[in-house]
C-alpha cells in the first residue's frame, strides 16, 4: 500500500511540474510574416525573466522575394552563396542573399528575413540561436520579419524550449525530499520490527 502511494506521489509530482521539452515549430515566410501573416504558435508560455532557447540550422533557408533575398533565421545581413543543394535550387557559388538593412515595425528594428519572437505584444530579434530571459509574460509566437509578405517563400524549422522557473524546481526538490524522508522512515520502522521479532 505504502509503495503504491509513493509511486503515485512521484507520478503526480512529475505531472504537475511544468518541465518543457524542446518543441519543434515550422515557421513559414508567408503565413508567419510580420507584415501580413500571423505568428507561428509555439505552445510555450513564458513569464518575464524565465530562460528559454530558440535554435535553427544555419543551412535552413527562406526568402523575401527575388534574388538575392535568401537568408537563414539571422536575416539578410551579409552575402550568402548557394551550395548547390540548398532550398534556392541554384548552382553552387550563385549569390542568393545580401545585406538589405533593417525593417522597423511595432517598435523593433531587425534585419529583413530574421526570426523574431513576440511575447505579450512585445517583439524581439531571436535570429538563428537565442538563449536568454523572456522580456515579457505570455505566449511566445514566431515571425518572419519583413515589409511585404506577398513575395516571400520557404520555411524554417525552429526548436524552442523553456527552462522551468525556480519555483517549479523548488517544488520538485521538495517533493523528492518528502518522498525520500517517507522511504527512510519506512526503512527504520521495518528494521525495528525485524529486530523485535523472535
Amino acid at each position: 500500500m505504502k509503495r503504491s502511494l509513493t509511486i503515485s506521489t512521484v507520478v503526480l509530482l512529475l505531472a504537475v511540474t511544468p518541465v518543457h521539452a524542446a518543441t519543434t515549430i515550422n515557421v513559414d515566410a508567408i503565413a508567419n510574416s510580420s507584415s501580413g501573416g500571423v505568428g507561428a504558435v509555439t505552445g510555450v508560455n513564458l513569464t518575464n525573466g524565465q530562460i528559454f532557447t530558440v535554435s535553427t540550422s544555419l543551412t535552413d533557408l527562406w526568402t523575401s522575394g527575388q534574388l538575392p533575398r535568401w537568408s537563414n533565421a539571422n536575416g539578410l545581413i551579409s552575402n550568402l552563396t548557394a551550395t548547390g543543394i540548398d532550398e534556392s535550387g541554384l548552382p553552387a557559388g550563385t549569390l542568393i542573399g545580401q545585406n538589405f538593412g533593417a525593417w522597423t515595425q511595432d517598435g523593433l528594428s531587425a534585419p529583413f528575413g530574421a526570426l523574431v519572437g513576440r511575447i505579450g505584444g512585445i517583439s524581439q530579434l531571436l535570429g538563428a540561436n537565442f538563449a536568454g530571459p523572456a522580456w515579457n509574460t505570455g505566449a511566445l509566437t514566431l515571425f518572419y520579419w519583413d515589409s511585404n509578405a506577398g513575395d516571400n517563400g520557404g520555411s524554417i524549422s525552429v526548436d524552442v524550449s523553456a527552462v522551468p522557473e525556480p519555483s517549479a524546481w523548488a517544488h520538485l526538490i521538495l517533493g523528492f525530499a518528502s518522498i525520500g524522508a517517507a522511504l527512510r522512515r519506512r526503512g527504520v520502522v521495518g528494521s525495528s520490527l525485524a529486530l523485535a521479532t523472535p
